[in-house]
């Protein structure tokens, strides 16, 4: 709820002038992110980071009483309504809550009551614990039973009239029996898992933008300006509040619940009455251990005082009540259930397992999938042997901890074995393809297990497709990798050359055309047959990183295309190329800088396997492959080979093989009789030596320096 003693300590140091500058940065990133959430339904960061920047904020106010504004991030809830609705002023103001994010925060919670009311250890207390649900705040207003408008909350001050949208909702009545003449019911529009999971699939099917959760879904449902969409969007409500009333609705909260469900409304069956702060914190977690289970987002536990007697003695601060506050789950953890898990084959062969996971939201996104990484990490062990999450494997049918930061892939966490299934058993990592049948093989030293197969598996082959047509290779303006899969299993390619027949084989005056499959249509067919006929001329490392050889990544290709400079030359080398006999072309190779064995011999086995170098070759005859660029300079070493060995002191290693790049120069990890000059550094060992026996030109870094001045 506080800064932490170091956070507290830096601020206490800080001067005024500094802490000004923070407070307006910070009041500033709060009202973007208020505006995003509240008016937009597009929130831009994160409940965690919308949470720390409030908290940091709250703190340099507190240090610096002056520096805080009336209109402050601190002092008001939500933002202003949106343009389009018409307003509704509350007449009773909607509040936010404090917010709990450990335990200690909780006892303190409930210390702080007792303190406040004079109430001694021994003194009966008690609070109420509900879910905290993920959706959007909404006003009812029923006057001698009949709803005569709702509004959402605004900025806690004037909220919009949805009052057309609300009725479309079958959780809300219309007309109640038995209500207070004048009654406020207050509750949260949301979306339940299953609808949400429909109306995105519906979204996709049309080509409309998905929603990032469902708490985003059923905001934007509720405030559209046409009540047909609301309408037709499955939207729930549930009550768990009330403002304005000309009668009590019972004594306590628990009982004023219990009201308002036999009025009509539907609460929330998990709202418990607990009395004391372990019996709180021991409904959260068993909550936070069933979140997945329930079929609809909620992002914590709120507490209230029972006893609406004393909820009226502590009163409100000026945005939150005394009497209640929202314990938050941890915003990048949550737990569900594994349901199965499943064997990727990538293009490379690489059989990777996936979590199958029982949908939840995570860091504000609806994750149903995490990686497993490998076949050690499902059986708890790291690349050396040693115990992960204490040795606990990994099973179908577990409850998992599931972990998610900004863009991070989903990672399973821990597991928790008081839940595992008498049933579940250690799961058992194939030795084979199930794509293809053949061996799956798990070299020495290597953390993956492979598929032996090579483009006689059909998962490497449209893995290889999609690569092939990825934004870094060819990047077919029209072919992604949705088009690649069902092009692929219709038959229409199987290979990249393929992909170059297409206007010939499924154009105008052919029996089949693109124009008339599901989703196409004459023009979109032309503009797809232009963007691949365009891609036929093709910077040379495009061409190599296109190829998805094992270990060639955008950097390598670029690597490779300036030394060989051209396709020609390039495939030259790696058809000489012999790994088990050497020779001048293996050592150039190798000799390349950044170059290993294992990469090298994963290039020359591609262009010695008989099926791949043939595919690769009809490949080619598709295309005009432009040369790579080479930095173009007059500087007395342009086309030599330069090696750098020992340590530089004037310049870090990685800006000397860029300064002699840029002369013109190619730079190589190893010596040989092709090597022009060899700098030696510091500590210069080796290659120094064998410089010298092959009479290699040898200079200090001064020389270099001299050297690479003239550029």
């Amino acid at each position: 709820m506080s800064e932490t003693p170091d956070h507290a300590a830096e601020i206490a140091q800080m001067s005024r002038d500094g802490a000004k500058t923070q407070v307006e940065t910070l009041s500033a990133q709060l009202e973007r992110a208020n505006l995003a959430y509240h008016q937009r339904d597009a929130p831009e960061i994160s409940d965690a980071e919308y949470d720390r920047l409030k908290r940091r904020l709250q703190a340099l106010e507190a240090a610096f009483p002056d520096l805080a504004v009336a209109d402050s991030p601190t002092q008001h809830v939500g933002a202003a309504p949106a343009d389009g609705f018409s307003k509704l002023r509350h007449e009773q103001r909607m509040m936010s809550l404090g917010n709990a994010f450990d335990d200690e925060d909780v006892t303190e919670f409930v210390k702080g009551i007792r303190k406040y009311l004079g109430l001694g250890p021994e003194d009966p207390l008690s609070f109420t614990a509900e879910p905290k649900i993920d959706g959007l705040s909404l006003s009812l207003r029923y006057k001698n039973g009949v709803l005569v408008y709702a509004a959402t909350r605004g900025d806690g001050e004037v909220g919009e009239n949805v009052t057309a949208n609300a009725r479309t909702i079958s959780d809300i009545p219309s007309v109640l029996e038995g209500a207070p003449q004048e009654l406020e019911v207050r509750g949260e529009v949301y979306m339940s898992h299953e609808d949400f999971a429909a109306l995105n699939a519906a979204q996709e099917a049309r080509g409309a933008k998905l929603f990032a959760n469902p708490r985003n879904a059923a905001a934007g449902s509720l405030r559209q300006l046409d009540a047909q969409i609301t309408a037709a969007r499955p939207l729930r409500f549930f009550a768990y509040a009330w403002g304005v009333l000309s009668a009590p609705l019972a004594q306590t909260q628990t009982d004023a619940i219990a009201r308002l469900s036999s009025l009509g409304f539907i609460t929330n069956p998990l709202t418990k009455r607990c009395r004391s702060s372990v019996e709180m914190i021991r409904h959260y977690h068993q909550i936070e251990a069933d979140r997945a289970t329930l079929g609809y987002d909620i992002d914590g536990v709120v507490y209230k005082v029972d006893d609406l007697g004393l909820q009226q003695r502590l009163g409100f601060r000026s945005t939150t009540p005394r009497w209640a506050i929202a314990h938050k789950f941890p915003a990048e953890l949550a737990w569900t259930k594994l349901e199965a898990i499943e064997i990727q084959v990538g293009r490379t062969g690489a059989l990777s397992p996936v979590a199958r996971l029982t949908p939840v939201t995570v860091g504000g996104v609806v994750v149903s999938n995490a990686t497993l990484h490998n076949e050690d990490y499902i059986a708890g062990r790291d690349a050396n042997g040693g115990d992960i999450r204490g040795g606990k494997d990994i099973r179908e049918g577990d409850w998992v901890q599931v972990y998610r930061a900004g863009d991070v892939i989903p990672k399973v966490a821990d597991v928790d074995l008081s839940r595992r299934p008498p049933e579940a058993v250690a799961f058992v990592f194939p030795t084979t393809c199930w794509k293809c049948g053949s061996d799956a093989i798990r070299e020495e030293g290597d953390a993956v297990r492979r598929c032996s197969g090579g483009l006689i598996c059909p998962a490497q082959q449209v893995e290889k497709l999609k690569h092939f047509v990825s934004r870094a290779a060819f990047d077919i303006d029209g072919l992604g990798a949705k088009q690649v899969e069902a092009f692929y299993h219709d038959g229409w390619i199987k290979e990249p050359a393929d992909i170059f027949h297409l206007k010939k084989e499924y154009g105008p005056g052919q029996i089949r055309q693109l124009k008339n499959r599901e989703g196409w249509g004459e023009k979109s067919a032309d503009k797809l047959f232009d963007a691949i006929e365009s891609c036929r001329h093709i910077p040379l490392p495009k061409v190599i990183f296109a190829l998805g050889i094992r270990h060639v990544g955008e950097q390598t290709a670029t690597l490779l295309g300036r030394h060989y400079g051209s396709w020609t030359a390039f495939e030259a080398a790696m058809t000489k190329a012999d790994p088990q006999n050497g020779g001048e072309a293996w050592e150039d190779l190798l000799g390349i800088d950044g170059v290993g064995a294992v990469l090298a011999q994963s290039l020359v086995s591609t262009f010695h396997q008989d099926a791949e170098r043939a595919a690769i070759d009809r490949l080619v005859k598709e295309l005009d492959i432009e040369d790579a660029e080479r930095p173009a300079s007059t500087s007395e070493i342009s086309g030599l080979t330069i090696v750098f060995t020992g340590t530089l002191e004037k310049m870090t290693r990685s800006e000397a093989k860029a300064r002699a790049e840029a002369m013109g120069a190619k730079v190589s990890g190893s010596v040989s009789k092709k090597t022009d000059i060899l700098v030696a550094g510091r500590g210069a060992g080796s290659k120094a030596t064998k410089a010298a026996d092959l009479g290699v030109r040898v200079i200090d870094e001064d020389d270099w320096i001299t050297l690479a001045g003239h550029v």
